[in-house]
């Protein structure tokens, strides 16, 4: 009798057993993360904001679409605020943004978040560039030291070549400048000046193209500056010359700039602002994307996109390697700069 009655408790704390494991609330599944370059998830792709942001953006769709069709990867395009708030955006998604970043960004977001250099741009063949002091072309300037005190539009205070190389090079002269104003953009330095809101601007210098080629100390304006306007192509050419400052991008809205300003100095050179990476973003992944922007480099689609003076101006790309931007790491050093104070926090 007792051998049937523990019979009987057995099967009741089974059933018991399982009614229990039936009414258990199951764990919850992790929802599986999209694939990188999905629909879901495409790769971020940001430019900072040195031109216009419309032509930015037209100009990244063109690109996308192009890159989109080479590697069958889907891509998204912004243009943040600034340069902070480019570096920002990468450094908060270290897994999957490009960024088209200039030196001195570069340096502040590998310093802050490890973003890694993948190639560096191009221009004409030139893989440096360097930065222009404009001045209104009757205006008594002559040096340096004439633009103390003096009104200065620089397009963002995160840009290397419009503000912290000329900086450098009031400070090892002893020159404290006026007023800086933040323009917005290159172009709008440029126009600040023609206009008459400063007194003298600094933008990113491209040399001509001249035969026998342009070199570095020879004169930045090798040209008639009445001649200098823009052909059925949108170029900017004064006679054979083919002219690519700052100031060639905005002959539209302002075609006499270069009759009424002139160069009155370059900077030193300086490297070519940079395609970045997050610093998460898959290896395997870097070389098709390169590859594929080379590529669109070399198509007549490019001219609608980075290639454009209007954009970047970019006319190829070429593998870097991180220490070629120890130069701008010695410029902040020297500046005694942090962050905050690169990009006025």
């Amino acid at each position: 009798m007792k051998k049937n009655l523990w019979l009987v408790v057995l099967v009741l704390l089974s059933v018991m057993a399982l009614t229990l494991a039936g009414c258990a609330t199951p764990e919850p599944t992790a929802t599986p993360v999209p694939e990188l370059g999905s629909k879901e998830r495409p790769i971020k792709v940001l430019f900072v904001p040195s031109v216009d942001v419309g032509v930015i953006v037209s100009g990244g769709e063109v690109m996308r679409q192009a890159l989109t069709e080479a590697t069958g990867l889907e891509f998204e395009v912004s243009v943040p605020t600034s340069y902070a708030a480019t570096i920002e955006a990468m450094c908060a998604s270290p897994e999957d943004t490009i960024g088209f970043i200039p030196a001195l960004g570069y340096v502040i977001a590998n310093q802050k978040c490890s973003v890694e250099v993948g190639a560096a741009a191009v221009r004409y063949d030139w893989a440096v560039y360097w930065a222009q002091f404009l001045v209104a072309r009757d205006s008594d300037y002559q040096t340096l030291e004439d633009l103390a005190g003096k009104k200065w539009a620089v397009p963002d205070l995160g840009s290397t070549s419009g503000y912290l190389f000329p900086l450098v090079m009031f400070q090892e002269a002893g020159v404290e400048v006026g007023e800086v104003v933040e323009a917005g953009g290159h172009l709008q330095a440029a126009l600040a000046l023609y206009n008459g809101e400063v007194d003298f601007a600094t933008t990113y210098f491209s040399p001509p193209l001249t035969d026998p080629k342009w070199q570095p100390g020879d004169s930045p304006e090798p040209f008639d500056p009445a001649e200098v306007a823009l052909n059925e192509e949108s170029r900017a050419f004064a006679g054979d010359v083919r002219v690519l400052d700052a100031r060639a991008s905005v002959l539209e809205t302002a075609p006499d700039i270069y009759e009424e300003t002139r160069v009155l100095m370059l900077t030193d050179p300086i490297p070519n602002d940079t395609m970045s990476f997050g610093s998460d973003f898959p290896d395997e992944l870097k070389g098709s994307i390169m590859d594929a922007l080379a590529e669109f480099m070399d198509t007549d689609a490019c001219q609608e996109s980075i290639c454009s003076s209007d954009f970047y101006n970019w006319t190829g790309l070429e593998p870097i390697q991180d220490a070629a931007y120890d130069v701008i790491r010695r410029l902040i050093k020297g500046l005694g700069y942090t962050e905050e104070d690169i990009f006025g926090r």
